[in-house]
Formats: structure tokens, sequence, C-alpha cells
């Protein structure tokens, strides 16, 4: 078989007598008209009224889209969308896209153009959400979690706001999409940092959302901001889309949570001595930072003291100056997470939950970045998934493995 690695697929070969198992999403069909289910989720939404009754005529509307570290196939549906908004009396000059890039870095004007298709490119006017920039956010409340919310002005001064997105799960708000547009995706450093501060809460981890504090404190603050209407996508590992889910923010979110947990959760009867895991390629292995996604999905699949090979390309290699530094600075887990409890950085978490990770197993790196830079992060730095395979199996044959091609997406559960 062949594992996504980069805009690649790279050959994966077990020794001979060796079983395995094969993790994979439900494959479910995508769907046969996509036009048509789209323009259905738009006239005929979850708990709202279709999107041409919630504009009126001379309103402002801003379109709130993905970074280029997502897929939600925006390309596709936003040509549709614009035109319903159009139909429904809004002028394009009344429209603006604002990228909901959170604390990640900015997007060039090609990227932009990629992320929307060409048509709405040349049409829209587009902008980059800077999270850092404090003269560019307003303050909007504070949420019962002490989160003080900033968030991105010319979103605020907006008459609509349109979030858009995909939904699949997080490690620690339980699924993304939804209120993620708007909280981290436009919010101000601090606001996000302290939220993502509460990642350290049990109840914070992928595929919950009762009672996660994370998912709990975003939503409060979008509510506080104010999500005039969702749509979200569900995609299947090859892009393809298996549903809209267009409406109320909250309850077209839960649907497509519903969907993704159908759809990407996996039971298994027993945990693996070794995983090996690739993120799906491009841009989900864009850099250390996207990969930790798939090492947490791996890990749910592992036995304590078991072997993961993660096969991710990093292009851009970590994706975080700050995890880099913190991972750096601190050589254990208590010392870490007792800095972190101390004084909270973003960048810092990210060290912090990998290095949780690396505690229940050996993390072999098949990657392009460097292996003393590798190394340094607390992963087995090797050269090709060849030598992976030759090293975890040596001799042996008996291990219980586990193969997940599509790591970022899969979610194994013990039955």
């Amino acid at each position: 078989m062949k594992l996504p690695y980069g805009h690649e697929r790279i050959p994966l070969e077990l020794p001979d007598g060796v079983s395995y198992q094969l993790l994979q999403a439900d494959r479910k069909e995508p769907l046969a008209d996509p036009e048509e289910s789209l323009l259905k989720a738009l006239r005929n939404p979850i708990a709202s009224p279709p999107l041409r009754k919630v504009v009126k005529a001379g309103e402002t509307v801003c379109l709130l889209v993905n970074d280029s570290t997502r897929v939600a196939r925006s390309e596709f549906f936003l040509p549709y969308l614009v035109e319903e908004l159009r139909e429904a009396g809004i002028k394009e000059k009344d429209m603006f896209i604002v990228f909901t890039n959170g604390s990640h870095r900015a997007l060039e004007r090609s990227e932009m153009e990629s992320l929307v298709g060409r048509a709405v490119a040349s049409k829209i006017p587009m902008y980059n959400h800077f999270s850092r920039n404090s003269e560019d956010m307003v303050y909007v409340g504070k949420t019962s979690f002490d989160t003080s919310v900033y968030v991105n002005k010319k979103v605020m001064e907006a008459d609509l706001r349109i979030l858009t997105g995909s939904v699949v799960h997080h490690f620690f708000a339980g699924f993304g999409g939804g209120r993620k547009a708007l909280i981290p995706g436009v919010a101000g450093w601090e606001t996000i940092e302290h939220n993502h501060s509460l990642l350290f809460d049990d109840r914070a981890y992928s595929g919950r959302l009762n009672g996660n504090p994370v998912h709990e404190d975003l939503l409060e603050a979008a509510l506080m901001v104010g999500g005039g209407f969702l749509l979200n996508t569900v995609l299947d590992q090859d892009k393809q889309i298996l549903g809209f889910f267009a409406g109320d923010m909250i309850q077209a979110h839960l649907e497509a949570c519903n969907m993704v947990e159908q759809v990407n959760g996996v039971q298994i009867k027993e945990l693996a001595d070794l995983v090996i895991a690739s993120c799906g390629g491009h841009p989900k292995d864009i850099n250390v930072y996207q990969a930790h996604k798939t090492l947490d999905n791996a890990m749910r699949a592992v036995k304590p003291g078991g072997q993961v090979i993660l096969v991710a390309s990093c292009a851009e290699g970590v994706g975080s100056d700050a995890y880099e530094q913190w991972a750096v600075k601190y050589s254990s887990l208590p010392e870490l997470e007792a800095a972190l409890r101390k004084n909270f950085a973003l960048g810092g978490h990210k060290a912090f939950t990998v290095a949780r990770l690396l505690q229940r197993g050996r993390v072999y790196l098949v990657s392009d970045l460097e292996p003393d830079q590798a190394a340094m992060l607390g992963f087995i730095p090797l050269s090709s998934l060849e030598e992976a395979v030759a090293k975890v199996y040596g001799n042996k044959k008996s291990f219980l493995t586990y193969v997940i091609p599509q790591g970022s997406l899969v979610v194994p559960h013990i039955k």
C-alpha cells in the first residue's frame, strides 16, 4: 500500500508474515449532486430561516473562510453562497472575506485565491486576520471562564457574519468547525491563549462537547460576537463532500459533528503494539504543529509503552517558533507543565500536548525535518518509511499492528 506524504504517496511494505489491521473511516458515498445539496441546505437550513430571509438588502456581510491549514471545499461552495446573497439583494461591494487564521500565519494572495476560487477572489475583497494586532481588535465581553473576548474589528462591523469551514474531530475542543470560525478564527491573541489554557482539564478531549470547558468557552464567546448563519462541510478522506450543514450556528454544527463521529470514529477491540499513521498528506502534514493531531489519534490506539511511526512531510517545518522554544527549554514533562500552568503561552501548549503523548510510547518520525530538529522535539527521526519499518520490527513479527492512512481524520475508540 502507499501512504499520503505531502503532495505524494510513499510505499509501505511490512515484513513477510506480519499481519495488520487497517483503520479507516467509514466509506460513505459522497454527495451525488453537491450543487443541488448545497442549494437545498441554504434554502432549507437547520433551525434557521433560509439564508435569503436572514439577510436584508443594503446590509454588509462578512464571509469567514478557513486558512490553508484546513480543507473545507470553500472554492466550491463560495460562488453559490455569493450568488445566493446577490439574489437576496446584497451587493458584491457590501461583501468581504476574512480568513480565520486564528494564531496561524497570514496567507499569500495566491493561497487566498486557491481557497476561494479565482471568480470569487476577483470580485470580493479579502483580508487576513492578524491576532497579534491589538489595534485591529474590539472588546466584546468576558466569558464565565474568565476569557476576555477580543475580536477582529472589521468582522464586528459587518451587519451579518457567515461562518464557513469543515468539521473534524479536534484534540481538545472536541470538534472543529462551527463556533471556531469566530473564536479562535478571528479572535485576539489574548483570547485564544486563555481559551487554550483550559486544555489542562481532563474533559477537554477529542469527540467531547458536553462538559468540555474549551468548547463551552468557545461557544459562549462566539455567541457574544454573534454568528448570523453557518455553512459547514463534512468531507471524506479524498476531500469529497459528504454533507452540507447550514443554518443555526449551534444546531447545524451539532448535526455535522454527529456525521463526523459516525464516519471517522472507529471502534477497536484492543490496543496495538505498533501504529503506523500518515496524516493524510497536504495540508494535514504541512508542519509538526498540524501533524500533532494525527499523533494524538494514533496514540489512542497504542498500548502504553508501544510504538508509533508518524508519517508527516512537515514541508513548512515545525510551524511555530514558540512551540520549538518551549520544547527545547524544558527537558521533562512535569517541568514543562509547571511552567505552562504558571505562564500559559500559545506554542507552549503544543509542546506540552506533544510531550504528554510522547510519555505513552516511542514515536518514530518520517519527515523532511532535519534529524537534529526532530530529535530536539522528542521524536526519533528516520530518513524513510522503509528504515522505520526495519527499525521497529527487527526480527519480531508478532506485533499487533494498526495502519491508519488518514490519521488526522480517523479517531480510534477502544470498546
